[in-house]
């Protein structure tokens, strides 16, 4: 498949009006053709009114016949073949086997997907059956299910150029619910995103839908971003990335005539806590582990964990020997784009000039363009206790930091001072910790999305039950997830019928149920 450089609306392949972009292969410093053309106003509005044109007849389709579409996405990516994984090795500086490693994680998202469709249980259906003979008063029948709340603006984030882009979490859970999806690609990888597009593009003529159920728009500045989240068209949007950015689709989707939800995920340091009684028994084991973690896609990762919190001693002092050994003989990995690296570099030097902050390791000297030389931090609790703010900013990459704790309270202080995570981490040793483990649990409920023991937060497992979210600054909207099936939600809103007769209802509603969607009905 040919890479155009050209924006995809509909099923027309449109030429950018405003200023080009090339992508930049951060391995060499070299751009990349072809040049993409940014979207306009006039774009935007094009791909929102056809998203909207789309909309009746597509969330009206059957459960089947949306299902099979998420089915050929999938089998048209694959479909794509090295062309894809190549491009993006060159777009992005990852390795072939985590880009082979993430196409494969898209695709199953975009069955289980296709599962969720057709087991209905998204619908959300409750049936409250009439009671005529009730005294006092008689009760209605009143039925209630979900429906999509229309067309969704998608924004690629660069760090996942296939799961959490163009065809990733967003796009997927949108797209089952029955919304149309306009998707803002990201500038990093343009060539990418436009084969991944025109891929889904295929699928929606293979299913035979409406050309409006699927745009993407490319523009390097983030005048066209806004533009979209600003559309009246657009009802919802969904997006990873910075907290600048998203702060910023925040303020433009709550400054419209009718404001609309932004689940936007943000940032995260993502604590992990090292219980005394887990160091004791094995704080080389666990120091091996988290240096893995970190340095594992040069840090660039959601779930990177970035802030350590233990108990100040000798078990202590033998995981950080351990962990500052492994960081000191990492390889540096290249970042995604120049500015990322920029943005690190600058951060690590921020974050290591904060008062009462010490560096215990670097790794190696960058020996390429756009390298990540990892870093370590400490600090003592009651800096960060007092600077949660300075100390507790994300640096994007492959840094943590480490505090030291006079006592257990401490520890409860520090947890109870950090601000909203996707993830919080339990190193733990079954009864010497227990007391711990039951005081901490509380809290980390109130300021993370999932809470893990033993093990660490990157490696995000797409399956029901998963939940990648949490309190802001995590994500913009604690109730969400853009990981696991749950992710539907957001997209739905919940609609009751009372009194409608039953040739008049929908299908999920209807007395003989024809979809066979579960139902939780009362009489």
């Amino acid at each position: 498949m040919q890479i155009t450089g050209t924006m995809l609306i509909g099923h027309d392949d449109v030429a950018g009006t405003e200023p080009a972009f090339r992508a930049v292969d951060p391995a060499t410093g070299g751009t990349l053709e072809p040049a993409y053309g940014g979207g306009g106003q006039a774009h935007v509005d094009a791909a929102a009114r056809l998203a909207h044109d789309a909309f009746a007849s597509y969330r009206a389709g059957t459960p089947a016949r949306r299902a099979a579409f998420l089915r050929e996405i999938g089998a048209r990516i694959m479909g794509l073949g090295d062309v894809l994984i190549e491009r993006a090795m060159r777009e992005t500086g990852l390795p072939r086997a985590r880009l082979e490693g993430e196409r494969g994680r898209t695709v199953r998202q975009l069955e289980l997907f296709a599962e969720v469709v057709e087991a209905g249980d998204w619908h959300g259906v409750r049936i409250d059956h009439a009671q005529p003979g009730r005294a006092p008063l008689p009760r209605a029948d009143i039925r209630m299910r979900h429906v999509p709340v229309g067309p969704v603006a998608v924004f690629g984030a660069s760090n996942f150029p296939l799961a959490f882009s163009v065809a990733g979490g967003d796009t997927a859970s949108a797209l089952a619910a029955g919304a149309p999806v306009v998707v803002k690609g990201h500038p990093a990888h343009p060539g990418t995103s436009e084969l991944v597009g025109r891929a889904i593009r295929a699928a929606v003529q293979a299913q035979g839908l409406h050309e409006g159920v699927f745009s993407l728009l490319f523009g390097a500045d983030h005048g066209i971003g806004l533009a979209l989240a600003s559309h009246p068209r657009i009802k919802a949007v969904g997006f990873t990335g910075s907290r600048s950015g998203g702060l910023a689709l925040m303020r433009a989707a709550a400054a419209r005539p009718e404001p609309i939800p932004v689940y936007a995920e943000m940032s995260s340091i993502n604590p992990v806590y090292l219980l005394p009684g887990a160091l004791k028994a094995r704080a080389r084991a666990v120091a091996e582990g988290f240096a893995a973690s970190l340095l594992g896609s040069a840090g660039q990762l959601c779930t990177c964990p970035g802030l350590l919190v233990g108990l100040d001693g000798p078990d202590l002092d033998a995981f950080i020997d351990a962990a500052a050994g492994r960081i000191r003989e990492g390889a540096p990995g290249t970042m995604l784009t120049p500015s990322i690296h920029r943005a690190y570099t600058e951060g690590v030097q921020r974050l290591s000039e904060r008062p009462g902050v010490a560096v215990r390791a670097r790794g190696p000297a960058p020996q390429a363009p756009n390298q990540c030389r990892a870093a370590l931090l400490e600090a003592r609790a009651r800096a960060f206790i007092d600077d949660p703010e300075g100390l507790g900013q994300e640096v994007f990459g492959s840094c943590a930091l480490i505090l030291r704790c006079a006592d257990e309270a401490e520890m409860l202080r520090v947890a109870r001072s950090v601000e909203g995570q996707l993830t919080a981490t339990l190193h733990l040793e079954p009864g010497p910790d227990d007391a711990l483990v039951r005081a901490l649990m509380p809290v980390l409920e109130l300021s993370a999305g999932r809470i893990l023991a033993n093990g660490f937060p990157t490696g995000v497992e797409v399956c029901h039950a998963m939940v990648h979210g949490g309190p802001f600054p995590a994500t913009s909207d604690p109730r969400g997830t853009s990981v696991g099936t749950a992710a539907i939600l957001r997209f739905l809103r919940p609609v009751a019928y009372q009194d409608i007769p039953d040739a008049f209802l929908p299908e999920p509603l209807q007395a003989a149920n024809p979809w066979g969607v579960p139902r939780a009905e009362r009489r």
